[in-house]
């Protein structure tokens, strides 16, 4: 197996990060998201989304998981006030390209995104996933992050679709 790393994004990963997002959803999502969310993966407003994010510091996160020369994974994290005030430490996006799955790349981008928000002053971390998406709760729950009671159902514009909210301690540490 080649080298694998987790690094800060950069412009250069903008294509690699929407090509990512674009191929995981299809997967992960088929039958859950209507095509016009799927459509938009790949267009000129989600390109211009990732280059903002690439520069959007204050406290945001934006990480790619390599191996070798290939970009396989990405993680999205920041942290800000909520509406009442109180600090939020949350992954907004953590995916691996299903085809490099299971090799520890999704374990490597939390603890890289859990390393910086413990670092912006947050000891706990939360992230919503789609009720539906047993392998992503499953990996959140093997790192420790379980539901919390929080569920929140979003508009798809045919459907709704159900998250379950996972929270945990960010004091990750890989093994092995």
């Amino acid at each position: 197996m080649a080298t694998a790393t987790v690094r800060p994004a950069t412009d250069d990963d903008v294509g690699a990060i929407m090509a990512i997002q674009d191929r995981t959803w299809r997967t992960a999502y088929a039958g859950l998201l209507p095509e016009e969310a799927f459509a938009g993966l790949t267009s000129d407003a989600a390109r211009s989304h990732w280059s903002d994010a690439v520069h959007a510091g204050d406290g945001f996160h934006l990480f790619v998981a390599v191996e070798g020369d290939e970009t396989v994974g990405f993680a999205a994290a920041a942290r800000y006030a909520g509406a009442d005030g109180m600090a939020i430490a949350e992954v907004s996006t953590l995916l691996v390209e299903p085809r490099w799955g299971r090799r520890g790349h999704g374990g490597r981008l939390l603890a890289a995104a859990a390393a910086a928000l413990r670092e912006s002053g947050s000891d706990s971390g939360r992230t919503w996933v789609a009720e539906a998406d047993t392998a992503s709760r499953n990996f959140y729950g093997r790192a420790g992050w379980v539901p919390d009671g929080a569920v929140r159902t979003l508009d798809t514009g045919t459907s709704t679709l159900r998250e379950v909210r996972h929270s945990g301690t960010l004091d990750l540490h890989l093994v092995g």
